[in-house]
């Protein structure tokens, strides 16, 4: 029997369930006019953002789509590359965008609603900020699982998947650097110049670059977030499922990647009811609970279905399986503790980081590169169980369903983490609209856990792209035909050092770009403070659209070359004359290590920067105005690109390059 039909089904479920959320989050009143104006200026500056964008990125999608139909139209009688593997690429691109486009308007509307429902309770505005996020969260795995359900209804041949899978990484890498880039230059902008030399508040109305840095929330934390978690979750079904083809495992194994995430959907939607508080109770227990509740009813349903779907004995059983996915599932889950453990100001690591910033920014960023380093460690035995778990009990199919098990629960964590931009846009309204200090006490609060919620969030993303991403180069070995690694083979040794240098190039042209971007925007920040006569007084106004027009323009600048090099390099190494598909082997996995490893490092340094800074403010080492305050203030600009663009967008480009590898591997042969 075909079961592939419940997972576009379980795709609509989640898209009506975003669809409820929406008119729930537009039910509440969207404040006083001033918070409504300010609002307003937010939302047409992140969607002007966004169709710019996503404007830039159709002529970047047309290219690549004749590109692949060409290939495919060269290489008709391989399986693995098709024309129509070209209009997958099309129908991934649109979901994606879909997805972001949903996800940023719903943010929008609920920043300035949650601000409102704080002047009510902090149970309001908890309720209304995970409504917005949840509204991302659905749309992501609601888009992928009805793509994907498009895709396989359209056409008979299962590789062709692997296009929607590269459109998904196409927008992904894009939407996470040009967001990256846009978000860091408004943020370090604002805190550097704000902070440290007016001395007055990120949020506070006279700063020009007040509406750009809470834009900059949306279109990095939320539609970023979103299209990264995306592009993991449908790649990490769809390894699983080529995978399935190239083994001969069975039409069971090839439908239960599919069925694991449909159930997923289900479980996140039950979960997201359990996110409740009382008034002055812990919110992150509550954004725990469903989480929390979601995972467990998530295993309990993998259970059934492996051991339905799959034999009882073989190399491949239903049992073996059911434990790779908890390995996964549990993977997933101890990265974020971890994560939050390192990044949150309620353990020591953070703690240390405002400790040194006692004696100049230069001992605060020494420590935060530290802990970043550091933090690696743990994570990275996480990762190593959990191969070793998955592939003793199931093969390298059981990597692509460790994968997907950890995956599972995609519409839940991405939620939680578009609540805490979220939250934050709420604290700015309140701020720049002058309501009771009591609201911005408890958005403060909600944002507090934000910070977290996100650290966990980048944390998983990147444990989650390790496991896709090595599920992914196990299908590019099956396509391509090798048979092994061979280390001693100079090719492979070649591909290795390329592939390890990538993460660095491609870190070092994101850090550029957000510091060219943020000179631009700190002179003219500077530039209005001196120039607008009465701006400080209160009695001007900024100009806030010239900060706006800033930060897009240097974001959709510099957001290409890194694009097309995750792209291009893998192309031109496997065509190359004297490299050829074992040298893009090397290749994928030197950068597969690397990039994990920096991506880690990078995240969790600067979370942890970010939470020293905010530690320091909640009255440690003298608080807000202290020397120790403005060293954590550079400290935290120093960790705002590396959390927030360079990171984040690693664990894509490591995704992108062994998908396009994938698509791309008859081409090599």
């Amino acid at each position: 029997m075909n079961f592939t039909v419940w997972a576009p089904l379980a795709g609509i479920l989640a898209l009506l369930f975003a669809f409820y959320l929406i008119t729930k989050i537009n039910r509440v009143s969207p404040g006083n006019k001033t918070m409504q104006e300010i609002a307003a200026a937010i939302h047409e500056g992140a969607m002007a953002f966004l169709f710019r964008e996503y404007k830039t990125l159709v002529v970047f999608v047309v290219v690549l789509a004749a590109i692949i139909f060409a290939a495919g139209a060269m290489t008709e009688g391989q399986d693995s590359l098709q024309p129509e593997t070209a209009i997958a690429f099309i129908i991934g691109a649109i979901c994606s965008t879909l997805a972001g486009y949903i996800g940023m308007t719903s943010a929008t509307k609920a920043n300035v609603r949650t601000a409102n429902a704080a002047q009510t309770s902090a149970n309001s505005a908890l309720s209304v900020a995970f409504s917005g996020g949840a509204v991302m969260g659905m749309s992501v795995v609601g888009l992928g699982l009805l793509g994907l359900g498009i895709v396989t209804f359209l056409f008979d041949n299962p590789s062709t998947i692997n296009g929607f899978a590269l459109g998904a990484s196409s927008i992904a890498l894009f939407a996470r650097v040009g967001g990256g880039i846009y978000t860091k230059a408004a943020d370090v902008g604002a805190d550097l110049v704000g902070k440290v030399e007016a001395g007055i508040p990120e949020d506070d109305p006279r700063h020009p670059a007040v509406i750009a840095d809470n834009v900059g929330d949306n279109v990095g934390d939320v539609a970023g977030m979103g299209a990264d978690l995306f592009e993991s979750y449908v790649g990490s079904i769809i390894s699983g499922m080529a995978l399935a083809v190239a083994l001969n495992l069975g039409v069971g194994a090839v439908q239960l990647p599919l069925l694991i995430a449909a159930a997923g959907i289900v479980c996140s939607i039950i979960g997201s009811f359990f996110v409740r508080t009382g008034e002055g109770a812990n919110a992150a227990k509550a954004l725990n609970m469903g989480e929390f509740v979601s995972m467990i009813l998530t295993l309990v349903a993998t259970y059934f279905l492996c051991t339905s779907l799959l034999p009882s004995e073989g190399n491949v059983t239903g049992m073996g399986v059911f434990i790779s996915s908890i390995a996964g599932l549990l993977a997933g889950f101890l990265i974020g503790k971890v994560t939050e453990y390192y990044t949150s100001g309620d353990y020591q690591p953070v703690k240390d980081i405002a400790k040194a910033s006692q004696t100049g920014s230069a001992t605060n960023i020494i420590a935060g590169i530290g802990v970043g380093m550091l933090s690696t460690m743990i994570p990275i035995i996480i990762i190593v169980v959990a191969i070793l778990l998955a592939y003793k009990f199931s093969g390298l199919y059981g990597i692509a369903l460790a994968a997907v098990g950890m995956l599972s629960t995609t519409g839940m964590v991405v939620a939680v983490d578009a609540y805490g931009p979220i939250s934050d846009n709420a604290g700015g309204i309140a701020e720049m609209s002058h309501l009771d200090p009591k609201v911005r006490k408890i958005t403060d609060s909600l944002d507090a856990v934000g910070n977290t919620t996100a650290a966990i969030g980048k944390g998983f993303a990147i444990g989650s792209a390790a496991l896709t991403a090595l599920a992914l180069f196990s299908s590019y070995t099956q396509a391509a035909n090798v048979a092994s690694i061979d280390i001693m083979n100079p090719k492979v040794v070649v591909g290795l050092f390329i592939g390890g240098m990538l993460p660095f190039l491609f870190s070092a042209l994101t850090m550029n770009a957000v510091g060219r971007a943020a000179g631009d925007m700190i002179e003219e920040v500077r530039r209005q403070f001196r120039e607008i006569p009465g701006l400080m007084e209160g009695k001007a106004k900024p100009e806030y659209a010239r900060c706006v027009s800033i930060s897009t323009a240097a974001a959709l600048r510099e957001m290409i070359v890194p694009g097309l090099l995750a792209v291009v390099v893998p192309i031109a190494v496997g065509l190359l004359p004297g490299l050829g598909k074992e040298a893009l082997g090397g290749l994928l996995a030197g950068s597969l290590v690397t990039g994990f490893l920096l991506a880690i490092m990078m995240a969790n340094a600067g979370g942890a920067w970010d939470n020293a800074k905010k530690y320091i403010e909640g009255g440690e080492y003298g608080g807000k105005g202290s020397d120790a305050h403005a060293a954590a203030v550079t400290g935290d600009t120093v960790g705002d690109p590396f959390k927030d663009t360079s990171g984040p967008s690693l664990n894509i480009l490591i995704k992108l390059m062994t998908i396009v590898s994938l698509v791309f591997a008859p081409l090599f042969m």
